[in-house]
Parts: structure tokens; sequence; C-alpha cells
């Protein structure tokens, strides 16, 4: 099978024999794929400079069993991520990409919301709130989106003056007056992660703790590289 000129980005690259690579590609129509692109480290590579991650490609590449063979590469035009936390964000959105979707499982308004991060971050948006949208967005796109407008037990609508304990399978119940303990979010908070306003430092505090735990159960024990590094270097 062969695939032409389809909207993708490089996730990531790995040494494969003498010159050639490994890429994981996240594509709009195809989902996550693995391909060789031979030669891709010599010298004379033609697409050497065209494979860049974060940059918006069209990509071409013979599909055989798990591994296709890249045949061709062209560049969108697009802004860079700038070093730093932009950067650390865009690894951090392709770390998430490679550890939680499946080969062959196209996604196409993820990849959307991927790109539009990406874009976000090249054009020096805040990082925190475009990587927590992100992370609301892959959720709900893996059939695991957390629910923020209604009471799970009692189906009443989230009130902004209630706090809400969050059950991490389910979803919030709110708290009675005056009781302390569990996972606790005031109702304000939840109804404008639920409306993707993450600008406040508050909420967007609120929402990290949130979607950490809720992606540690499909993520599990290892912990995302991304992470550990930028925090150690915030250290």
């Amino acid at each position: 099978m062969r695939i032409q000129l389809t909207p993708g980005f490089v996730l990531h690259e790995r040494p494969y024999r003498d010159t050639s690579a490994l890429l994981e590609l996240f594509t709009r129509e195809h989902g996550r794929v693995g391909v060789v692109a031979r030669g891709l480290r010599s010298r004379r590579s033609r697409l050497r400079g065209e494979l860049q991650p974060f940059c918006p490609l069209l990509l071409s590449w013979q599909a055989r069993g798990e591994l296709g063979t890249l045949t061709g590469a062209e560049r969108r035009p697009s802004a860079m991520l700038a070093p730093g936390d932009a950067l650390f964000g865009g690894w951090y959105l392709n770390e998430l990409l490679l550890r939680l979707l499946a080969r062959g499982d196209p996604h196409p308004g993820l990849f959307d919301i991927y790109a539009g991060a990406v874009a976000a971050l090249a054009a020096a948006e805040a990082p925190a709130p475009v990587l927590r949208r992100f992370e609301a967005g892959l959720l709900q796109a893996l059939g695991y989106g957390l629910v923020f407008g209604h009471d799970v037990e009692s189906g009443e609508p989230v009130q902004p003056d209630c706090d809400y304990d969050y059950r991490l399978e389910s979803g919030p119940v709110r708290v009675p007056p005056g009781q302390a303990g569990g996972f606790v979010f005031s109702g304000a908070r939840l109804l404008a992660m639920g409306e993707g306003r993450f600008e406040d430092a508050a909420v967007e505090k609120d929402a990290r703790r949130l979607m950490r735990a809720a992606l540690k159960l499909y993520l599990g024990d290892k912990p995302l590289k991304t992470r550990e590094v930028l925090e150690s270097l915030r250290r």
C-alpha cells in the first residue's frame, strides 16, 4: 500500500543500521505510523532538513507490515518552537502520544488538537494552558474524557460555590459543607476546566493536578521522561 502526501508530524527518531533512521510519525488519516527512512543520516540525504519535529509535513511511504518505508516528505511553512518551556512542552506532547497511542489507530480530531497546540507553542503562547487543553483533548479522544459539568451521583449541575470530590474513573461528587478529605476541587474551577479556561493560575494549577492523576491511570507507574527532566532543571 502506497500512501501519498498525507499530513503528519515526526514524533521521534532513532538510528537504524549505518545511515538510516526509524521514525515514529503522527498522521491525520493513519494515526501513529512507524517507518524506516533509508539513508536519512547520511550527508547526502535530501530529507534530512525536512524531517524536523514540530514541523507540519506532507508524508509519503510504502506500507510493509508493521514498519513502512518512507518515500517522501514535504515541509509546510511553520514557525519553530523556541528553546525553553515551549520546546519542552512540545516534547511532552510527543511523549504522551508515543505512550498512549497504538499504531494504526487514526484520530483526526486529536491530530488537529496536536497541530493547534504545536502552533500555539510556536506562537509563544503561555505553555501551561496549551498543555492542559491538549491533555483534556487527548483523554477525550481516547475515550477517557473527564466530567466537569455535573455531579456523577446526583446528576445535578456542578455549582460554582460548592466543593467536589473528583473520582477519577467516574467524575465529581459534591462534598457536604465542612467535610474534608478526598481529591477535592471547587465547582468554579471544575467549570472553568470544562470550558478550557486555563489561563487563571489557580485553575491551571488544579487542572495540572487533576490531569496528572487522570493520565497516570493509563500511563502506569513508568514516569514521563520529559516531566522528570523539566522538574530536575527547575530544582
